[in-house]
């Protein structure tokens, strides 16, 4: 299996994992506004621990988005200098998906609404299952106010994931229970990016870049003055 880094700092939260014949380890640490003083430090450390050089890895995996602005530009350019460097293939992970994967990882899940606080009283939200052993999304990943989510398959036994359920009482969702201190891990983004190098789902240190959902923050800011 591949050798491939990880790597989030999307949220508060900045970790890094590694991936080595489907074994990962994991770094990961709450330090608002810390993640670009601390990132580079802590993958020197996790290579170091597992005696490899970047340019020993398959690939390079980062969580993309969506985020914080400026943790998800810090991720996609180290990304990219690290992946350039060493002319290693790229695997962008979905936060939200890696959050998903969380949840069905830590609480048996398989059905998880995932909500990050995105900030000017605004959610990012995404639907994800376990159908046929493989993580699946419902419908897409949106940002919007919480009182504006909508919940497909209402059915099923979903659990809630993520710092965007401190908005609980107006989620429009059912739930059999919620984690409101949860964060995305590059552990998770390591286990999806595995399998997504394994199909061939990698692009290059010029096309890893940030996917944000909302186009317009500036614009936002001025409207709330």
């Amino acid at each position: 299996m591949a050798k491939l880094l990880a790597l989030d700092t999307a949220t508060e939260a900045c970790s890094v994992a590694l991936s080595l014949d489907g074994n990962i380890t994991e770094h990961f640490e709450i330090i608002p506004r810390e993640h670009s003083q601390k990132i580079l430090p802590m993958i020197d450390k996790l290579m170091t621990a597992a005696g490899l050089t970047i340019k020993q890895l398959d690939g390079i995996a980062f969580g993309r988005g969506p985020g914080a602005f400026t943790g998800l530009r810090i991720a996609a350019g180290i990304t990219q200098g690290l992946s350039y460097a060493a002319d290693l293939p790229v695997i962008p992970v979905s936060n939200l998906a890696a959050l998903a994967h969380y949840g069905m990882r830590c609480y048996q899940a398989d059905s998880v609404l995932c909500a990050i606080d995105a900030r000017m009283s605004e959610v990012y939200w995404a639907q994800y299952i376990l159908q046929n052993n493989q993580l699946t999304l419902l419908g897409e990943e949106v940002v919007c106010p919480p009182e504006q989510v909508t919940t497909l398959q209402l059915e099923r036994n979903w659990i809630g994931v993520g710092t965007g359920w401190k908005y609980h009482q107006i989620l429009n969702a059912e739930l059999a229970d919620y984690y409101i201190n949860d964060y995305p891990h590059a552990y998770d983004i390591a286990a999806i990016a595995t399998l997504l190098f394994e199909q061939g789902k990698t692009v290059s240190s010029e096309q890893a870049l940030p996917v944000y959902l909302r186009d317009n923050v500036a614009k936002k800011k001025s409207e709330q003055k």
